[in-house]
């Protein structure tokens, strides 16, 4: 089950890439460094050509398509071979296109009301975007407790580093979170792959 994957692996590497084929030895370097899940957002053109090569390539990993905010987008993240999609907002055609192709989404919350909405359309894992902006741990401590019953739980972005995942992971209503931080796009577009692999290893340690 993917939700058991997601929690299980806690840390979701959020790759912005603008060269397809880079994906392939970023890939690498994360599994070297003990992460095998990685999603690839929809903020470039090459978005589609990476998941396709990543899910042909890296069939171990946990799979997902971020940044996905419209039917057609969720099309393409399945055709492509995503897992998985998630969103920064909550827009009901969306989740109810990915649901329509069988693909687990997480859409993005910040509010009470937002959650209620998620919770109409049969959404329970949610990004809470953007996490630090929006209150950060003090803010999901506070909307953990009306909606736990209702197994709620939070995969928060924005904002999540190497200074803070740690403690955002040790708080009760958080299944994972997403970040940048071991993906960089100027890591990237350097093609360090050393550095990727020593600040995942650094982060799994840290596990």
């Amino acid at each position: 089950m993917i939700e058991q994957r997601i929690k299980t692996g806690r840390i979701i590497p959020i790759i912005s890439i603008d060269e397809a084929a880079d994906v392939i030895p970023l890939c690498k370097a994360l599994e070297a460094g003990g992460l095998k899940m990685a999603e690839v957002t929809f903020r470039t053109k090459a978005a589609a050509e990476a998941i396709a090569l990543v899910a042909r390539e890296f069939p171990d990993f946990t799979l997902g398509a971020g940044t996905v905010t419209t039917p057609p987008e969720v099309e393409a993240a399945k055709q492509a071979g995503a897992q998985f999609a998630v969103a920064p907002g909550l827009n009901p055609r969306v989740v109810r296109a990915a649901q329509a192709a069988n693909l687990p989404f997480f859409p993005g919350v910040a509010t009470a009301s937002d959650i209620e909405a998620a919770l109409d359309c049969g959404c329970q894992l949610l990004k809470y975007f953007p996490a630090e902006p929006m209150g950060g741990l003090k803010m999901i401590k506070a909307l953990v407790a009306p909606y736990k019953h209702r197994g709620v739980a939070f995969i928060p972005t924005g904002g999540i580093n190497a200074a803070n995942f740690v403690e955002y992971l040790a708080t009760e209503g958080v299944a994972a979170v997403g970040g940048s931080w071991l993906t960089e796009r100027a890591v990237v577009k350097a093609r360090d792959w050393a550095a990727v692999t020593r600040l995942t290893r650094e982060a799994v340690a840290k596990l």
